[in-house]
Order: C-alpha cells, then structure tokens, then sequence
C-alpha cells in the first residue's frame, strides 16, 4: 500500500539556495510525525512544497501513489487540509463561519450548506474546545482562541491528511497539551497527520515519529527514542538532553544546555 504522503528526491531552491536538499519522506496513515528543526531548517518550507504552494525544482510529491499535480485543486484541497503558522485575523467574520470554510472543498461554488457541513462544523469546534467560541467575531478574540478556532476549520475538512504548521505557539500549556492529544486522536482515526514543532518534551511525548531537518536535509528520523539521541540533539540543536520516567513510567524529555 501506498503511503498517504510521499516525497521522492525533493529540491526547493529561493534563488540559487537549496532549502529542500533531495529529501525523500513518507508519511504513513494512522501515523503522527512530528518536524523539528531550528530556524530556517525547511520545515514550512517541506509543508508548502507538499501543498503545492512551493514548486519543487527537482524530486516528486505523491499522494496516495498519484502526482500532487494529478490532482485538481478541489480535489487536492479534499485530500489535504491544512493549519499555517498565522493566526492573524483581518476579517470580522463569526467563529462558526471561518470553520465553515473548511467544508467548501465538499461542494460547489455558491451552494448552500447542507446538514452534513454543519454536522462537520459542530463536530471540529467542540473536538477544539471552540464551541463556545462559534459566534464571536475572529478579530475580537485572543490568537489562543483563534488558534483552537483555525484547527477546527482544518478539521472540518475531514482530509484523509492533515498539515499543521507551529500550531502550539500561541496557546496556554494546557491548551498545548489538549491539542497534542487531539492530533494523536486524529492519527489514530486513520489520518496521517504531520506537525512542525519547536518544543521537544512535546513532540517527544506525542509524536509516533520525528523527522529532525537542519539546513534543508534530514539528520534523523524514526521513533522519538531514537529520532532524539543524545548525538542527534547535539548535532542539530546544540544542546543535551535527561529522560525522565513520569507517573505512568513513560520517558519524558528535559533538554539542557551542553
């Protein structure tokens, strides 16, 4: 079987610099991969590339087997929901409305909503914590809130994959922590769900898998035990690491500096 996502010897280049350098990933249904990295290690970059937002100057991007550029973009916008980094708000559109706007790939231009859509509505604000949110403006609410409100409208899509980039940057911990859990909900419902993330303890916690990305290429991937070596930290992040067995004897990550 195919898996759900793929990159095939993947180059993206801003000018003459090569962002991307011949990655070559698979993302598996039913699997949460977390990507980290530090700044400017490519990881919007690899998201909006499988988006096709970025060209790639070089490799293939595949989902279910197919070229990203078989699809229409309907049907790619069926396949692929996705959450970016920005939580501005410049519209003054009602909460239940923006989630809304993750059903349009479901139905033509102009139609009405039907009682599946609002079904999908429903479900994402509440699996978002936002129901209570549904008729607020987005302008007049806090980027926490708009956060949980965005992340909705991605899963209102109800996308066999799911794209979040930095989703945990403008929440509360335990908002953090809900989300995270919500995401490894979704993987366990069948849907490869791939998240860029700047906190380690997180993304060793909840992540089935890590992709560490430094300048462009891959420096480690597999389970967080091993994605996460006291050698793969030092090379990327520069810094070291203690595992910590919390109360249920799971090994927790505590980064410090070398």
């Amino acid at each position: 079987m195919s898996p759900a996502l793929s990159l095939e010897n993947v180059t993206v280049r801003y000018g003459e610099r090569a962002v991307l350098g011949d990655i070559s990933l698979a993302f598996e249904a039913g699997t949460l991969t977390g990507l980290v990295g530090p700044n400017g290690a490519g990881k919007t970059t690899l998201l909006r590339t499988c988006l096709g937002l970025l060209p790639a100057q070089a490799g293939t991007v595949r989902v279910f087997g197919r070229p990203l550029g078989g699809y229409s973009p309907d049907a790619r916008a069926r396949a692929i929901a996705y959450l970016p980094q920005s939580t501005e708000a410049h519209w003054p559109l009602v909460a239940r409305r923006v989630v809304a706007l993750g059903r349009l790939p479901h139905r033509p231009a102009f139609a009405r909503i039907l009682s599946a859509d609002e079904a999908a509505i429903d479900k994402a604000l509440a699996r978002c914590d936002a129901t209570a949110l549904a008729g607020r403006r987005l302008n007049e609410i806090s980027a926490g809130e708009r956060a949980r409100v965005l992340l909705a409208r991605a899963l209102a899509t109800v996308a066999p994959i799911l794209l979040v980039d930095e989703p945990a940057a403008h929440l509360d911990p335990a908002h953090q922590l809900r989300l995270m859990e919500l995401l490894r909900e979704e993987a366990r419902r069948g849907t490869a769900v791939v998240v860029t993330l700047h906190d380690l303890p997180l993304a060793a916690r909840y992540c089935d898998r890590l992709v560490l990305l430094k300048n462009g290429g891959i420096a480690a991937a597999g389970p967080p035990q091993d994605a996460l070596s006291d050698a793969a930290l030092a090379h990327v992040f520069g810094v070291g690491a203690l595992r910590v067995p919390d109360a249920t004897g799971k090994m927790q990550l505590v980064v410090t500096p070398m």
